[in-house]
């Protein structure tokens, strides 16, 4: 048994290779539904872990990558800091 990341890259490679089986004619459009609608739950999820991350600070379930907390980097930008965390361009507003 191999073991998966239980995160939204994870989540997006599966929803890839659902639609290359369902053009590939490799699975059934009634089946794609399930993990579409399988899919928009944890979507759904994660928007609500996003807001308590957001609310309290917290740190989250990893699902969804956030940014880092230093600003070792980061680049300062007229607006805030600009950093790169893992792929992902982020910017943190001054305020």
């Amino acid at each position: 048994m191999t073991t998966q990341s239980n995160d939204i890259g994870a989540l997006r490679d599966i929803l890839f290779d659902t639609l290359r089986k369902v053009k590939a004619g490799e699975m059934a459009p009634d089946q794609a539904k399930g993990v579409n609608d399988l899919a928009q739950t944890l979507i759904n999820t994660a928007k609500v872990e996003v807001d308590f991350i957001r609310a309290t600070g917290g740190s989250g379930t990893g699902f969804v990558p956030l940014a880092p907390n230093d600003t070792a980097g980061a680049s300062q930008t007229p607006t805030g800091l600009k950093a790169w965390n893992g792929g992902v361009t982020v910017h943190k507003l001054r305020g």
